[in-house]
């Protein structure tokens, strides 16, 4: 996510705005995890997956919703 922004930009929000750091960590954390079970990697049921799924799907949204109003300032 953000793969667009200079990585520096990204860092200074983070360390500006702690929410915004504990949501984006999370969604990486989240990612990590449906990436190894849509692998095999980690044994998770189908109906857990889709949940994850949809939560990171929410936290983009509102890693977007956020960025726009302050990673642009």
């Amino acid at each position: 996510m953000f793969e667009h922004q200079q990585k520096d930009h990204i860092a200074a929000v983070m360390k500006a705005n702690p929410e915004f750091r504990r949501l984006y960590q999370y969604h990486q954390e989240l990612d990590s995890k449906v990436r190894d079970a849509e692998l095999g990697v980690l044994p998770i049921h189908d109906n857990r997956l889709h949940g994850m799924k949809k939560e990171k799907l929410q936290l983009k949204d509102r890693l977007t919703r956020m960025w726009s109003e302050i990673g642009t300032a």
